[in-house]
């Protein structure tokens, strides 16, 4: 994706290999750290804007090089997480957060309702619409959103090095724990660094759990995939861990075959 999108694309959402065979559906939500020009920065500053509070570092890479290498259709937000976090619901404080970690975000303090009205409506209305489209488009789909995270939060160290997340639906999830040890020698942890309780798994929730899809969220903490060839490798591991998944999902008669 290319982070420098223009204002005039700014809310457009266009799907990566739309013409994926696999009934695999990628989503990356937090695929850039772009904000439109209008926003003003949000008044921050060049390096909270490029940091980890605005986009997952490293995840759209993976995310694209998952998609060629699972021939997967690819669903990636436009806009920063400070603009819109198309990971949540409109009503979620975080979804506009008025601070990020150790970071205020100026541009998001007391918005009027119709200023969020009108975020909502340029760019989690269309992710949302535009994820529905291809997931109804898809026979058998299996959504897979990928995220990264930081090495350290809050001061705090953390040596998860991958984590396996779900909500209440956790069969997919169960699988790739079980089959972790053949594929990574990463620190592999379920809902970790994040879980339900965080209130991130609103993809799931809104488009996986409703129809009975199988779903997983994979956070890769970003120290892992800050260079190119960290980003291919991690893809080249992912589908690999991801294929043993479905293949054994398969083989307990739970799936179709997916990729």
């Amino acid at each position: 994706m290319n982070h420098d999108v223009t204002d005039q694309n700014a809310g457009r959402v266009v799907p990566i290999n739309p013409d994926g065979a696999s009934s695999i559906i990628l989503v990356c939500e937090h695929a850039t750290h772009y904000i439109p020009l209008s926003f003003s920065d949000l008044g921050l500053s060049d390096e909270a804007k490029r940091s980890h509070i605005a986009w997952d570092p490293g995840a759209m890479a993976v995310a694209e090089n998952l998609s060629r290498q699972l021939d997967a259709t690819l669903v990636a937000g436009v806009v920063s997480r400070l603009v819109y976090d198309c990971n949540r619901p409109p009503e979620a404080p975080d979804a506009m957060p008025e601070k990020s970690e150790i970071y205020a975000v100026p541009g998001n303090q007391r918005l009027s309702q119709a200023e969020k009205a009108a975020r909502i409506a340029a760019y989690y209305e269309p992710f949302k619409n535009r994820l529905s489209e291809v997931i109804g488009q898809t026979s058998d789909p299996v959504i897979v959103t990928l995220h990264s995270f930081t090495p350290t939060y809050h001061g705090n160290a953390r040596t998860v090095e991958i984590g396996v997340v779900h909500d209440d639906d956790a069969r997919l999830a169960d699988t790739m724990l079980d089959c972790a040890a053949d594929h990574s020698s990463a620190v592999i942890d379920r809902n970790q660094p994040y879980g339900p309780t965080h209130g991130v798994t609103h993809t799931l929730r809104e488009h996986a759990l409703p129809g009975g899809h199988l779903n997983v969220m994979l956070e890769i903490r970003n120290d892992l995939i800050s260079t190119a060839p960290e980003q291919s490798a991690m893809a080249d591991m992912l589908a690999g861990w991801i294929a043993d998944a479905f293949s054994r999902t398969n083989a307990a008669g739970s799936v179709a075959c997916v990729a």
